[in-house]
């Protein structure tokens, strides 16, 4: 076993090698405006993605591994991008899919349809035929869902979170509300999540020095 003293050395010589390595401002950006993430007690990543994107569908199973090594204080989450009407109906999809529980069961089968397939998935028919082969849901309760003034608020959400986050392509990362990273940023898709592990120590380190802070200002008291 290695002394403690010589492993936080090597973590100190790693963590320092990676700041170098990456760079705000050419490896990622800072939102010129933070977004309020879904929970202030964890780190967030949102993947802007569309089921249209072959790069998305490419990347999909890299980073599905790398979620599966995420500790608990890392919510991941996915936010369509939607830039034209094709996007914006696989986006209600996307949500469709999330109200009837079944976004998981949908995920891939989507990718595949679309780009292995060739299913016109602009077509909310053959997305209801869809929804039924995979999940079992019926094209009527499919149709009512899809159209559903829940799904279309959160499609409305997605467009105005693809705004904040100022997203011209995807698939994109944001971490913490805070850092966008794309694919031409970090020099590929892979790339990008290297980064995204920095920024997110990066994270743990600000809310860490947060919480010491508040706990000296309270002793002061």
């Amino acid at each position: 076993m290695k002394p403690m003293g010589h492993v936080l050395l090597l973590l100190l010589v790693t963590v320092s090698a990676r700041a170098a390595d990456f760079q705000e401002g050419v490896h990622y950006q800072r939102l010129p405006v933070p977004v309020e993430t879904k929970d202030a007690n964890r780190v967030e990543v949102v993947e802007l993605f569309s089921y249209a994107c072959i790069h998305c569908k490419n990347f999909d199973l890299t980073l599905e591994a790398w979620r599966g090594e995420q500790a608990d204080d890392v919510l991941f989450r996915r936010v369509p991008a939607i830039f034209n009407k094709t996007w914006k109906l696989l986006a209600q999809a996307f949500y469709a899919a999330e109200v009837l529980g079944i976004g998981e069961k949908v995920h891939q089968p989507m990718f595949r349809a679309l780009h292995d397939q060739g299913v016109n998935l602009g077509n909310p028919s053959l997305l209801a035929a869809l929804f039924q082969e995979v999940a079992g849901v019926v094209p009527s309760e499919f149709t009512q869902v899809f159209n559903s003034f829940s799904v279309r608020s959160r499609v409305q959400q997605a467009e105005a979170h693809g705004r904040a986050y100022r997203v011209t392509g995807v698939p994109t990362l944001i971490v913490d509300g805070i850092y966008r990273i794309d694919g031409k940023m970090a020099g590929n898709n892979t790339k990008m999540l290297e980064i995204v592990d920095f920024l997110i120590a990066e994270r743990r380190g600000a809310a860490n020095a947060d919480r010491t802070k508040a706990i000296s200002a309270s002793k002061g008291q």
